[in-house]
């Protein structure tokens, strides 16, 4: 496969001519014919809005930017007290200079001309098809990872076992720079746990992604994009943080950069070590049976993230790039669990169990790109990927269960396991994308293809302790290797055009997928036929399927201020490995995990519809209907033990809306994003085991902040969810917190220097409730939310303009240098 990548490049390359230099001047005046001096300018790609370069005007109102790859542009001019506005797109030839068309600016309304633009990028930006949080635009940000930053992001909701769900639905689709991870749930959170914030530029929130994405992700698709530095020159950042809430943490971490006409070679390291502290509580009746049990667990991390790549342009036409990074991750952690079981036609305390579990284990993955790119004077663009990543995740646990009489003192019995859980996965994919004109619209369409093996070893040893030594015997009924490969196929074609304030697109995706598992262990032998004890068993099934998956918008823009958008799109969520693993994983002797072969996919059919108003107001609304919901279903087995498994409910009814605003005056900016939603969720399993549960869920976000001169900023974050539910049957009190904190410039604007408190008043903890199948459960439980951090950057080198040929999504910062 890789080899055939390289065929391609090498292919692409010969096949194309390098173009010479070209300039782009223009010149910037209000709607009188004045000159605007210092007005920030923004040379767009036309395809895709992505900035190449920005700049500011001169006192007589001119621009430049040179030099210009050859393509389809458009200009953007802002200044302070005017409306934005857009120039016509135009087309760079293959030499000369080329004068931008002409475009003048109105005045804001008087209200609103007292606006100040700063080099800050707002911490989110509302989009017709998407949210952006720029990471990098919050003080409050500071010693998070990016589990922390999805759980306050707008839309996004993180239950007790870190499981994501976007605006009700769950399902999300998480991309890191638009790869997909292809982990489990527990296995992508600590994943997220691992990234620190400062390697993280945005995230992006996309609910109805066009044909161009994988179809997969039914809530939609969050990717966090990570930190690329393209300035000219040599650049590098240092940067330390230290925090401490129950227990201390600190990382450090650098990045660098050094880019000329030729070649962009760029990398960063970030090191992490944090203790974290959390509780829980859970109180489960069941039959005549309460399990009333408390957990205190300490975990101990480090990571390492790294990345180092290059991109070469070979000639103004075409780019040759190469990436590798990963995470190296080691954790500990340590459990403390008490549970009394209760008599409850007495009330009295039977035994009570101590379960004290204890493990340690390794984290690590490297991913390896090769990128192509080519783009002509005619709007003719190629590019392709060829994708190489693997995980190796290696746990030990050892899970002892002592059982005590009612007084907790004397021991009457033991049941101790070691539980080892090697997983090997490896992912392959190759893509290419073409883009061209067409009938005063653009075409795009393009190929993929993505191969994932994955390799799990499950041993159970059952372990006795006789005084200080440790013996065990592997219990070959409860351990078992299980293989899954999966292969996906695509191709997709996009069309979009614009006529007279219309815009209109539409796509189709066709997805074929192949997998395959292998679950293999040892049973007890049932036939009588035969002597022996146990006999080995295989269980294998296989899917193949293919879907298509439409997707369409209408965008109507009656004037630059006000702009209407409908979408739609269908999408499927697939299970993962772990979930179709049949084999039972065990919690402690009373709760156990176990996947299921027969679980089918997901699809969800979405529309949306959203309305953006002065560049400030955005309101969207969006429903969608989900068939075969997949879902974690908390049953029960064997009377009075507790069984943790995915299941198919039968439908899954989401009503959802956002509401975004920002507001400025002089020195103060506000910021405020509302979620809403209602979910309605259906099945029937028969035995009068069914589920009808519906609710309305709201998430409010509000972020204040103030210049204070002197190089001083504060900013107050504000978070707050409704109730809601979780899994399939939870349902979810409301939470909310408040972060505060403080930012200095020092050294001359190149340190940074912020201090911040999270979570202010310890408020940022969970409960929910649930009755299903004659079980009813009440859980809570928190963290180390509360905490002081510190946190320093320094920067260095060239302060030239990013002059970015990379796709971005998030507003780029002003400036006060024109791009070379």
């Amino acid at each position: 496969m890789r080899s055939t990548a390289f065929a391609f490049v090498l292919f692409a390359i010969l096949s194309f001519e390098s173009l010479n230099a070209q300039h782009v001047t223009g010149f910037a005046g209000d709607d009188k014919g004045k000159p605007l001096s210092g007005a920030s300018i923004s040379l767009k790609n036309a395809k895709d809005s992505s900035v190449a370069k920005v700049g500011i005007s001169g006192s007589s109102g001119q621009y430049e930017f040179s030099p210009v790859a050859p393509g389809r542009y458009f200009i953007t001019i802002s200044h302070v007290g005017f409306v934005p506005g857009n120039t016509a797109p135009f087309v760079i030839g293959p030499e000369g200079i080329i004068q931008a068309p002409v475009l003048s600016l109105s005045r804001l309304p008087k209200e609103l001309r007292e606006a100040v633009v700063t080099g800050r990028k707002p911490l989110i930006e509302a989009r017709s098809d998407r949210i952006i949080l720029n990471v990098e635009g919050s003080i409050n940000a500071i010693g998070s990872d990016a589990l922390e930053l999805l759980r306050k992001s707008p839309g996004v909701t993180v239950d007790k076992d870190n499981n994501l769900s976007l605006n009700g639905k769950n399902g999300v689709q998480v991309t890191i720079d638009g790869r997909p991870t292809y982990l489990s749930a527990a296995n992508l959170a600590e994943y997220l746990k691992s990234l620190p914030s400062t390697s993280i530029e945005s995230i992006e929130i996309i609910s109805n992604p066009s044909a161009r994405y994988d179809a997969a992700g039914n809530g939609g698709i969050i990717n966090i994009r990570l930190k690329k530095n393209q300035a000219y020159g040599t650049n590098m950042s240092i940067n330390a943080g230290y925090a401490i809430g129950t227990y201390s943490k600190y990382d450090g971490g650098f990045s660098f950069n050094h880019r000329d006409n030729k070649i962009n070679i760029f990398g960063d390291y970030s090191f992490k070590h944090a203790m974290n502290e959390g509780f829980s509580t859970q109180y489960r009746s069941q039959l005549d049976t309460l399990f009333q049990q408390r957990t205190v667990l300490v975990t101990t991390t480090t990571h390492h993230n790294y990345k180092f790549g290059a991109d070469y342009f070979i000639n103004k036409t075409n780019t040759l790039g190469f990436l590798i990074n990963g995470v190296s991750s080691k954790f500990d952690l340590n459990s403390n669990a008490v549970t009394p079981i209760i008599y409850i036609p007495t009330d009295q305390t039977a035994r009570v169990l101590h379960a004290n579990n204890q493990t340690g284990g390794t984290r690590d993955n490297i991913n390896f790109d090769l990128n192509y790119r080519f783009a002509d004077t005619s709007g003719h663009e190629l590019n392709i990927d060829a994708d190489y990543g693997q995980y190796h995740l290696r746990s030990n646990q050892f899970q002892p269960n002592d059982y005590y009489d009612s007084t907790g003192k004397l021991l009457l019995y033991s049941n101790n396991y070691n539980i080892i859980t090697p997983s090997d996965i490896h992912i392959y994919t190759l893509r290419a994308d073409y883009e061209t004109n067409l009938a005063k619209g653009r075409l795009s369409f393009g190929v993929k293809s993505a191969y994932v093996t994955t390799r799990n070893d499950f041993e159970e040893y059952d372990v006795t302790l006789n005084g200080g030594s440790m013996h065990s015997i592997m219990d070959t009924l409860s351990s078992n290797n299980f293989d899954y490969n999966e292969n996906i196929n695509a191709v997709y074609a996009n069309y979009s055009r614009t006529l007279k304030g219309w815009t209109i697109q539409g796509g189709l995706r066709a997805e074929n997928t192949n997998s395959k598992g292998t679950s293999t262990g040892w049973k007890e032998n049932l036939l009588a036929r035969t002597s022996e004890a146990f006999i080995p068993y295989d269980s294998t099934f296989h899917r193949h399927y293919t879907d298509l998956f439409p997707s369409a918008s209408v965008t109507y823009k009656k004037n630059q201020k006000k702009q209407w958008s409908l979408n739609y799109s269908r999408r499927i969520d697939r299970p993962t490995y772990q979930s179709l693993n049949p084999f039972e994983f065990k919690l402690d002797d009373y709760t156990l995990s176990r996947g299921n072969t027969m679980l089918r996919p997901q699809y969800t059919n979405s529309v949306g519809l959203s309305f953006t108003c002065n560049y400030k107001l955005t309101v969207s609304a969006n429903y969608s209907h989900t068939k075969d919901l997949a879902t974690t279903l908390i049953d029960t087995i064997d009377g009075s033990r507790s069984l943790i498994e995915q299941k198919n409910l039968a439908t899954q009814d989401v009503v959802s809306f956002t509401l975004s605003y920002p507001f400025q005056y002089k020195w103060y900016s506000a910021y405020l994003n509302i979620n809403g939603s209602y979910l309605l969720n259906k099945a029937n399993f028969g035995a009068g085991r069914t589920i009808d549960l519906n609710i309305f869920n709201a998430t409010i976000y509000s972020q204040h902040s103030a210049r204070l001169g002197g190089g001083w900023t504060a900013e107050i974050d504000q978070y707050y969810a409704s109730p809601t539910i979780w899994a399939a049957t939870l349902r979810a009190n409301s939470l909310w917190n408040l972060d505060a904190g403080i930012q200095k410039t020092v050294l001359g604007g190149a340190g940074t220097f912020k201090v911040s408190v999270t979570d202010i008043f310890h408020t940022l903890n969970w409960s929910a409730t649930s009755s299903f199948a004659g079980q009813n459960t009440h859980v809570s439980g928190g963290s180390e939310t509360r905490q002081l951090k510190l946190f320093f950057n320094y920067r260095f080198g060239n302060k030239q303009v990013k002059a970015a040929r990379r796709r971005t999504t998030g507003a780029e910062e002003e400036t006060k240098r024109v791009g070379q």
